[in-house]
């Protein structure tokens, strides 16, 4: 069961110094905009305390692990501000993840599209399940996946973003990614993806703290310059959405 709120779901457990961060939305586990900022504030909440030693960010639900950004709310962009404050809301949450100073591990058991595949490339290590395909849509929309790039790119490589993005009707299944570095690991079900992972856990919060945020530090060593990177491709992006091609494309798909 996922939640119904039409504003979606956000919610934290910590325990054995492990927090779990766990979002939902009735559509495909997508992100409005209340949602993104809300799980920019509890990361950036979790990152600053002492007795968390690792963080798991999963979504709600056995089928979509995340679907993107709202397309109800992309769709109803007006003005270039609109169109920057909308996809500014998934820079936020992968610089918040970037900066997080415990690792971030990903448990995927869907399919996921779009700001989805840039939240899983934000994970410092990620689980998933063989139904966990991944797509990135946005040129067959009118827009293109400009804020999410810096993080799959440095997932996957210029090549294997160039794959992703260029074909953006074709999904690549869970061992394509597994292969490009997008996912650490592939299971059969998710049940033995999350038994594996609890071993993981448990494992990873024995370990000295300042070691695992000194991991952390590295793995993200020359992002200093995204904040203003993201923002100045949520600006592009916003532009995109606003043009005439763009809005009857979403429109026709609205219909």
């Amino acid at each position: 069961m996922g939640t119904n709120r039409p504003s979606g779901s956000l919610y934290t457990k910590i325990e054995n110094r492990t927090a779990i961060i766990e979002f939902g939305h009735p559509a495909s586990n997508s992100f409005v905009t209340e949602l993104l900022v809300r799980l920019t504030d509890e990361l950036r909440k979790v990152s600053s305390n002492k007795d968390v030693s690792l963080i798991v960010l999963k979504s709600e639900g056995e089928k979509a692990f995340c679907a993107g950004a709202s397309f109800d709310e992309l769709l109803a962009i007006s003005s270039p501000d609109e169109g920057t404050s909308f996809f500014s809301g998934f820079a936020n949450v992968i610089n918040a993840m970037r900066e997080c100073t415990q690792p971030i591990i990903g448990r995927i058991q869907g399919k996921a599209v779009g700001g989805g595949v840039g939240l899983i490339a934000a994970c410092d290590y990620v689980f998933a399940c063989e139904a966990a395909a991944v797509r990135l849509s946005e040129l067959s929309i009118g827009i293109a996946p400009l804020v999410i790039a810096p993080a799959v790119q440095r997932k996957i490589g210029i090549a294997g973003f160039s794959e992703l993005a260029m074909a953006p009707k074709e999904w690549k299944n869970a061992y394509w990614a597994l292969e490009k570095g997008l996912y650490s690991k592939v299971y059969n079900s998710i049940k033995e993806m999350d038994k594996e992972l609890d071993f993981f856990n448990s494992a990873m919060a024995s370990y000295n703290p300042e070691a695992l945020r000194a991991i952390k530090k590295i793995l993200w060593e020359g992002t200093t310059s995204w904040n203003q990177l993201l923002a100045n491709r949520a600006e592009i992006s916003g532009k995109l959405a606003l043009m005439p091609a763009s809005k009857a494309i979403l429109t026709s798909l609205k219909k």
